[in-house]
Parts: structure tokens; C-alpha cells; sequence
């Protein structure tokens, strides 16, 4: 059997109950935090809190030699974790595909995704959401500003009153998170006068809310990793009235439809 949990958001608590059981049950565990990262505990408070060693797979080590992780579970019970939900990456899709072409049982014990905590946070609604897209570093993708796709994603968001969940690139391997700051820096040229929101923290004992003019943002420092940006489309009255009372937004800026 090979088993997918999901870690939740921040440490070593965040995990439910199901993938808490899975993993101390697991004659083997595997871990990637290459996608994402739980920023709040260390691979060795992870081990100690659930009293199982830990073996961490690069990005390499999963896509291209996932053959030690599919051996240990046809020979017994493996689980692969991953902060956040197990199956929001499309590596994990083909992980599993791999599972079932070698005759291995899967299963997959979810977690907290960044998307439903960011709604939960902001009090925008989820199913008001669209596409979201993801803003790498500039270097990463070789050119300075925004990636045109990213443009696009939140203007056609944005033309049919949906919102964009914006996730901010991550590095794991070098320790190097983008802020909210910087990617509303980013953003300035092209929505600098629209509202955004960012959610810092979230699933941590400190989340923090702030929503103000993307330009403004840029201005402003968020605390601690992991960010998260929103860009919001139209906005019923309630979630107005909840970007004013738990992201202390300018009321000129919160215009419900």
C-alpha cells in the first residue's frame, strides 16, 4: 500500500487525525517539501511528534527515481507526505499512476489546502474563485516583471468577477520564500490601484490578513513566510464587510456587487 497524506499547513500538528494513524502505522515514510513547505516544524520535529524516520526526496528523487518509494510499498506499507494536500501537485498524480501500473494499493488521507484556509482567512467566498496561477521569481523564468500568463489568468478572472488566488514561488532547496511584498511590487505596474489581499501564515497560531491598494502592499512588510496573494474580482456585500473587518480594507476600495 502506498498512502498520500497531506500535512496541513504548518507543523508538525496540522496533519488530521486519518494521516496522523497512516503515518505512525507506515513500515516506511517518504517526504517532498520541494512543492511546499511546513514552515512552523523540521523534518526532525516531524519525526519525533510521530516517532518514524523520514526519508526527504528531492524533486529528482520522486519524478525521475521513484522507484525506492513504489519498492517499499509493494513490499509493505509506505506513506508519501507533503505539506498542504497531498494531491494539489500533478507529480503526486503521476506518483500514484506509477503505483497503480506496479499493482500497489493506494489511498490518499487529505489535507488542509492553501486555497481553502486563504478563503476561510479573508472571508471570500470559495466557490467565487477562479483560476489560480502561480508568480515565480524573475529569475526563474528569465525576465523581469510578471510572466505574461500570469496577466492573463487574473484579467479573465477578473472579467467574469472571480477572484485569483496568486501562490508566490518557492525554493526550497535554497531557503528562499517570495513575499507579499515583492510580488505586490511586481503587480504594481499592471493593477497597482486594485485591491489586493495577502494572507500570511495561514494554519499558524499568528495567520495575518491585510488588504489594501496592490501598490500600498508593496510598501508594507507581512512578518514570516509563507505568503499568499489575492486578488479579488467582484465582491458580494459579506465579503466586503469581511476584507473591512479582518483585512482592515479602505472602504473606498470595497465596492460590493
Amino acid at each position: 500500500m502506498l498512502t498520500f497524506v497531506g500535512l496541513g499547513l504548518y507543523d508538525e500538528r496540522s496533519i488530521t487525525v486519518e494521516g496522523r494513524d497512516a503515518l505512525r502505522d507506515a513500515d516506511r515514510a517518504f517526504a517532498e517539501f520541494y512543492t511546499s513547505k511546513l514552515v512552523g516544524a523540521t523534518v526532525e520535529e516531524l519525526e519525533s511528534h510521530h516517532d518514524i524516520e523520514i526519508e526527504v526526496r528531492d524533486r529528482a528523487g520522486v519524478e525521475q527515481d521513484p522507484d525506492p518509494i513504489l519498492d517499499a510499498a509493494a513490499e509493505g506499507d509506505a506513506v508519501f507526505l507533503t505539506a498542504g494536500d497531498t494531491m494539489v501537485s500533478t507529480t503526486h498524480v503521476d506518483l500514484r499512476l506509477r503505483a497503480h501500473e506496479r499493482g500497489i494499493d493506494t489511498q490518499v488521507v487529505h489535507g488542509v489546502t492553501a486555497q481553502s484556509a486563504a478563503s476561510g482567512l479573508t472571508g471570500l467566498q470559495n466557490y467565487r474563485f477562479g483560476k489560480a496561477t502561480t508568480l515565480p521569481f524573475e529569475y526563474a523564468h528569465g525576465a523581469e516583471g510578471v510572466p505574461d500568463s500570469v496577466v492573463e489568468t487574473i484579467s479573465a478572472n477578473r472579467e467574469r468577477g472571480l477572484h485569483t488566488l496568486v501562490y508566490l514561488d518557492i525554493k526550497a532547496e535554497r531557503e528562499e520564500y517570495m513575499t507579499a511584498d515583492i510580488a505586490a511590487e511586481q503587480f504594481a505596474e499592471e493593477f497597482g490601484e486594485e485591491l489586493g489581499v495577502v494572507v500570511a501564515r495561514a494554519g499558524s497560531p499568528d495567520p495575518l490578513v491585510a488588504a489594501d491598494r496592490i501598490d500600498a502592499l508593496a510598501e508594507r512588510s507581512f512578518g514570516d513566510p509563507l505568503h499568499l496573494l489575492v486578488i479579488p474580482g467582484d465582491l458580494h456585500h459579506i465579503e466586503a464587510d469581511a476584507l473591512g473587518a479582518l483585512g482592515d480594507a479602505p472602504e473606498d476600495l470595497l465596492d460590493p456587487v
